[in-house]
Order: C-alpha cells, then structure tokens, then sequence
C-alpha cells in the first residue's frame, strides 16, 4: 500500500555532510552499518509477524513497463514516477512506484494462480520523485502485507489486527489508527453536484486536509450551502462513536453514504471488542489520496514522528484493472518511520560486532584460518587478524586489534610461552574498567587446547582452560 513520503528528516540516524550530499543523489540514504543492522532487525521481525498469519513472501521487480502498470497507478503518480527506455524494446519503464499496483498487476494475470483467498507480503523499495526543497525521500522502504479474495468486514479486521501485532513485535506500543471510509466522503461530494474535474480536485483537497483549497472549489462551483456545509465538516469528523452518529445526520438516511458507515461501525465494534478502542481514531475525512482505495481506509500515528507510520486499506477495484475485480485490503508500514518511532539501542548499547577475533602472526595463519572457519560453522560472527611486530608485542597488538573490531572474544595463536597445541584466549573484550575512567580493561589470559576448542559442540562442552 502507498504511504505518505517521509517527514524531513535525515533517514535512519544518518545525517548527510555537504560533500556527501554532493555525491549522493537528493533524497537517497546510505545507511550506515549499525543503522543497517537495526533496520533489517525491524525488517526481519515484521516479516516474521505476517508469516505467522500466513502470508507468504512475494519478491517484485524493481521496474516495470509503463504501459503494464499505468492502469494501477493514477496521473498524478506518474507523474512522479522516475521513467527510462528500455534499450531492449524501446519501451518506456519505470522504477517501482507503488508495491500495491504490482501486486495487483501480478494476481491481475494469474501468476499467484486461481485459489483464494492470497496472503501475500513484501519488503521493497519504493521510488517517487520528490522536489528538493521538499526536503522528502525518493527512496521509501516498505514492509507490506496484502489480503486477496475476503468480502466481508472480517478481511479488514484481519489487516488492522495484522497492522497493531506489527507494531507490537517490533517494540511499539503507543500509536493510533485513525480509521475512515472513502465511500462518505466520496458519496458527498457525488451529492453535491460538483463536476466530474471538481469532485477529483476536492477529493485531493480532502485527503490532504487542505481545507481552504476545498473551500475554494466548493465556491468555485457555486455548490447548494446544504452539500457545501457537509462537505467542509467532514474533513473535521474525528473521534470516537460520536463521530458515527454526526455522520448518519449528514447522511440522511441516502443508502450511498449510509452504507459507508454501516461499514466502517461494524469494523469499530469488532476491534472494540477485542480491546482496541482506546487505539482507534474514527476520521470521515481519512481519504489516503489514491483513487485505488474504495472502502475503509486507515492511518497509523505514533507520538514525535511528523507524519504517520504506514496506512492502507480496502481496493476492491484495482485487480480488475489487470483482469478481474476481487475483493482486496492491506497495509504498508515505512521503515524509515518506524525507525525514529522505535526506541533503538544507542551505540555504546550495541554489545559485540564480533563474536571472535582469531589472531596470530604470518607463520600461524593456517592454524588461524581453521580455527576461524571451524567457528564461522558454528555460526559465529568470525575476524581473522593478522599480527605484526615482535613476539613480545604480539599479545598487545592482537588485544588492540580484537578491541578495535568490537569483538566479544579474541584467540591468539602462537603466542609466546604456548606451544602449537594451545591458544591463548581472552573474553570480554568490550567491559570497560571503571578504575581507569571507563576505559577498556585488559583481560586474563586462558589457556585453551587447540583439540578443544576444534572439537564439536556435542563432544567438547564447555571450553575448559587448560592446566
């Protein structure tokens, strides 16, 4: 699903200089390592969450023929859309702007095959071109999931229940859904008699909140006070089952709007019931801004991020622009914002980069590389380091060279004083010294056999040093 373009704000804790952002292109990232480690941690575990609730993973192409997709996508996205030919074909292509659209274009054609309901989900890249003062990314990265094939309320229970364990899995707890129908919206505007060009303008108004522009059209088009007056409110409506019963007054009693909120109070009851209520929001105004959503519609907000965290909501309509119409709801939650909502571990937090650091000198190296392997088998994160210098430097120079890598642990072959069958080893590299104003301290020495240390894990047990 399509959610708003990232607030203005350096992306994942990076913070550009003006060299770099000379050589990189406005609005991209470089995410730096420890950055990177903690996005694919919040990656990894929303991706685990939706496999939970049987959503299988779905890889799409970073570009497509413009001509396939446009049919997903509106005007005003193409024109955002970065486009290039294909030297190939001559046809023109376009990076990825909306994952939704090549989910729909590839149920559209039958490549997830005929069975439903389809649970599908995605981690990708998004590409909008943005103005530079905008100060917005052009790159968004997304984790997605979309429910194919389910009619009734309960597809849209089953997204937003999704959507509030994501948040939960990754560590967030305090955010809110703000949830809307397009249908009433929409129905009002219908009502009012607004030209075809009118009515799509005041629709972007609408999900913009841009309540002056709205205004001005409504003006603009000389719309009866009664339908005007609708219109402004409801942008406004927010709140709780308040907001449900003021909707019925503007609906009065006409089937196109009331159905909407029938809708959108039998997906409130259910998330109530199940103990939601103090996390929902209630927005006739919630519009998302994309002319593929025809149902309910929802925002999710978190304290201290300037602009929501992901959104999505129902489509019924948009498979059938590649094939058939079938029933269709999801969500798409951005990464980036979901980094500065989650409360991260700082870097003197980060514990190890390295699990062992095996050092020695040049004449060691073979015994260095089969220690090191031997580990990385075992699933250790493993350096191998060689040390120059003298013998008598040997230890120190490898001590600083483990620390200097982040490592938990460091093996040194060859040290002095050991023969070929032994290492020495050193652990806790990282604990800083109290006594020596939080510097990093010196550990023991343990003497380990190298039969040990290589023997397999269901044989050796725990290291033991040796006597």
């Amino acid at each position: 699903m399509v959610t708003a373009p990232p607030k203005s704000r350096p992306s994942f804790g990076h913070i550009p200089s003006g060299r770099e952002r000379s050589l990189i292109p406005v609005g991209m990232t470089t995410i730096l390592p420890r950055a990177a480690r903690q996005v694919r941690e919040i990656e990894a575990q929303l991706l685990a969450q939706v496999s939970r609730w049987g959503y299988d993973e779905i890889i799409l192409p970073t570009f497509e023929y413009l001509d396939v997709l446009a049919p997903g996508l509106e005007a005003e996205l193409l024109e955002t859309c970065y486009q290039f030919i294909d030297r190939t074909t001559g046809r023109t292509l376009l990076l990825r702007p909306d994952a939704t659209a090549q989910v729909a274009r590839t149920i559209g054609m039958g490549l997830t095959g005929p069975s439903l309901p389809q649970r599908l989900s995605y981690r990708t890249s998004v590409f909008r071109y943005e103005p530079e003062h905008a100060g917005r990314g052009r790159e968004i990265f997304q984790v997605g999931a979309e429910l194919v094939g389910v009619d009734d309320v309960t597809g849209d229970y089953e997204i937003i229940s999704l959507l509030m364990e994501c948040l939960h899995a990754i560590g967030l707890h305090s955010f809110t859904i703000a949830l809307g129908h397009v249908g009433f919206i929409k129905g009002l505007l219908m009502r009012s008699g607004l030209s075809a060009l009118g009515q799509k303008r005041a629709e972007q108004a609408a999900a913009k909140k841009d309540l002056p522009r709205l205004e001005e059209l409504l003006s603009g088009e000389r719309i009866a006070k009664s339908a005007a007056k609708a219109i402004r409110e409801a942008p406004e409506l927010t709140g709780r089952e308040e907001v449900l019963a003021r909707g019925r007054v503007l609906a009065a009693g006409e089937p196109t709007l009331t159905a909407p909120l029938d809708r959108l109070a039998q997906l409130y009851q259910l998330l109530c019931a199940a103990g939601h209520r103090e996390t929902l929001l209630l927005d006739l105004g919630e519009f998302r801004g994309f002319d593929y959503y025809d149902g309910v519609v929802f925002d999710v907000f978190a304290p201290g991020v300037g602009a929501e965290l992901g959104g999505g909501g129902r489509y019924d309509h948009l498979i059938g622009r590649f094939g058939r119409n079938l029933p269709s709801t999801g969500f798409a939650l951005d990464v980036d914002h979901l980094f500065s909502a989650v409360d991260m571990p700082h870097a003197d937090a980060d514990g190890p980069r390295i699990d062992y650091v095996v050092a020695g000198p040049r004449r060691s190296m073979r015994a260095v590389i089969e220690i090191a392997e031997t580990l990385r088998r075992r699933h250790h994160r493993v350096v191998p380091l060689l040390v120059k210098g003298g013998e008598q430097a040997l230890v120190s120079n490898a001590l600083e060279g483990g620390q200097a890598q982040g490592a938990k642990a460091l093996i040194v072959v060859g040290a002095p004083g050991l023969d070929q069958d032994h290492v020495a080893y050193f652990d806790k590299l990282g604990v800083q010294d109290a006594r020596r104003n939080g510097r990093l301290h010196r550990p023991a020495m343990k003497k380990l056999s190298r039969a040990a240390l290589l023997a397999p894990a269901r044989s050796r047990g725990r290291l033991k040093d040796s006597k």
